[in-house]
């Protein structure tokens, strides 16, 4: 199982906007060019230590409100770009869990008490 898909996607937010380069005639048309937007800071996915180790790795993708913002414009489609984000997402987590260290088991106790909440509902 990914990192990326132990998170709500209540904590994930997609839009697509137009993007330069591979796409023919539908370059300037179509919208294709995925930004993903992970409330880093709302979610309760991840402890607070993962959480600070992501907003180092993240760089200049943090906005000010806590954010990790990643635009993926590679692919020709919405899907594959899409996917790309997605999966760079899920690298930035692995990396993040990886310098922590023997942490990454504990980091998503707060997912799975959710997910149990959740289906008791």
């Amino acid at each position: 199982m990914s990192h990326v898909e132990r998170i709500p996607e209540s904590d994930l937010a997609f839009s697509f906007v137009r993007a330069a380069g591979p796409g023919g005639q539908n370059v300037n048309k179509v919208a294709s060019a995925a930004q993903l937007r992970f409330d880093l800071a709302g979610t309760q996915a991840l402890n607070e230590r993962v959480k600070a180790r992501l907003r180092t790795l993240a760089g200049r993708r943090l906005t000010a409100e806590g954010a990790i913002l990643i635009l993926a414009r590679n692919h020709r489609t919405q899907e594959g770009n899409r996917r790309e984000a997605l999966a760079r997402l899920d690298e930035l987590i692995g990396r993040a869990l990886a310098q922590l260290g023997g942490e990454s088991a504990g980091c998503w106790e707060a997912v799975i008490e959710l997910d149990r909440r959740t289906r008791a509902t």
